[in-house]
């Protein structure tokens, strides 16, 4: 099939979503190969760390028909040696005619790929998509390596009027099945989830990912409680199905200074803790589930959030809008 490296770098950024999670602390990255007439001849995308990365895979599944043919990938080939050789020395012994990629890696350890490749008689394209890419399954990683720390996605599921459960305190269910399948599919691919321990004592959640059948999903997301509280020792979050880590803290930056080995948490905590990191203004990403339903009263999705006026609202932008049965996901970002 051929393709044009457009479409082939689409191609790519379908690929990196199988490394979301899986390749950290490495770039969740994809690669496609193209051969010398423009059929693709290899996809791959990175491997669980210590292993080959996005362009070392797609060059093997293309074998000898990636000589004089071009590499599209989602971020530009690395340049170092780590726990496996640079992909620049990978993609010269391919024979690789020309290499296209979408954004320049801004660790000054990897980069530097273009040039190598340049001085070798490689040609070289870089920024084709890029917009695109960067949102992505790539945005944790290029935001840990910009600002130092995770990135945090608050994720919640409400009715139309705002309200996480109904004046009793149940909330299950409030979104659908299709919704919720949702969630558990995007668990599996984050590093960690954040709860305070106000939420474990009220609904004692286990916050893993689980398949469709019910059963534990091959990878968990790190179980994160933060607070000061005590947690019962029989509390479902203490068990060994995940791993789980205490943060007696009620500070965001403390909280996320103690996950600095991760890229990328959901904060799934109820109003106060949702309250404090939209004050501290370490949100970067919201994810909302929206059933169609009215509770009237009950808890509102978050507590105070630094807001006394409207000219002090934090506003967001909307990324995307998508439907599960029922449910409306909108994706947004801050407009900062």
């Amino acid at each position: 099939m051929a393709l044009d490296v457009a479409a082939a770098m689409r191609l790519a950024a379908e690929a990196s979503e199988n490394a979301r999670g899986s390749s950290t602390p490495n770039p969740p990255v994809g690669a496609v190969i193209l051969n010398a007439v423009g059929d693709v001849v290899g996809v791959g995308h990175t491997s669980p760390a210590g292993g080959p990365h996005a362009e070392v895979n797609a060059l093997r599944a293309a074998g000898e028909f990636a000589r004089g043919g071009t590499a599209v990938v989602t971020l530009e080939p690395c340049n170092h040696t780590g726990r496996t050789g640079p992909c620049t020395r990978a993609l010269i012994e391919a024979g690789v005619a020309s290499v296209v990629f979408a954004l320049a890696d801004p660790n000054p350890v990897a980069s530097g790929g273009a040039e190598t490749l340049t001085a070798a008689g490689v040609h070289v394209t870089d920024g084709l998509d890029a917009d695109a890419v960067a949102a992505g399954p790539l945005r944790a990683w290029l935001h840990r390596q910009r600002s130092g720390r995770p990135h945090v996605t608050w994720k919640y599921a409400s009715s139309l009027d705002g309200r996480i459960a109904a004046a009793d305190g149940t909330s299950r269910w409030i979104t659908g099945p299709e919704a919720r399948a949702h969630v558990h599919s995007e668990r599996a691919k984050v590093d960690a989830v954040i709860v305070g321990t106000g939420t474990v004592l009220a609904d004692d959640p286990w916050l893993t990912a689980r398949l469709p059948d019910g059963s534990l999903a091959p990878r968990q997301p790190v179980r994160v409680v933060v607070g000061e509280r005590e947690i019962p020792p029989a509390a479902r979050i203490l068990d060994g199905s995940a791993e789980t880590r205490l943060v007696r803290s009620h500070d965001p930056h403390a909280v996320l200074a103690a996950l600095s080995d991760l890229g990328d948490v959901v904060l799934e905590g109820g109003p106060t803790v949702v309250g404090a990191f939209l004050s501290a203004d370490l949100v970067d990403r919201v994810t909302a589930y929206i059933a169609p339903v009215i509770l009237g009263s009950g808890p509102a999705v978050s507590a105070e959030a630094g807001v006394g006026t409207i000219a002090d609202a934090l506003r967001f932008r909307r990324e995307s809008v998508r439907t599960f049965g029922p449910d409306t996901l909108i994706s947004l970002t801050p407009d900062r």
